[in-house]
């Protein structure tokens, strides 16, 4: 059996079994982008800080310079011995305060 039909302004012509396949591969490729969604809302990066297994070593390089944009926008004073995961918190607390870092 064929199957008509337009594909971007051309008309095609399929048998039903390799339209089938496409289908199948169409619908693979879906389940798979919502598996990796899922993975990525499950993953490491919105993990708890207390249950970091670094949290407890000093903060990173990365970490002190946006405190220290975001405290000085705030009008704190920033706290240089804080670990990754105190130093996690307190971006989340200063970026709530000064609207920064939110998904626009």
């Amino acid at each position: 059996m064929l199957v008509w039909f337009i594909l971007k302004g051309r008309m095609c012509i399929l048998k039903l079994n390799k339209l089938a396949k496409l289908a199948r591969h169409w619908f693979l490729y879906q389940k798979q982008c919502i598996m990796n969604r899922e993975n990525e809302q499950n993953s490491n990066r919105v993990k708890d800080p207390n249950e970091w297994a670094t949290g407890d070593e000093s903060m990173t390089g990365a970490q002190h310079s946006y405190l220290k944009t975001l405290a000085d926008e705030a009008g704190e004073e920033l706290n240089d011995q804080m670990t990754k995961a105190e130093a996690s918190k307190k971006i989340e607390e200063l970026q709530e305060k000064t609207g920064r870092g939110k998904d626009h």
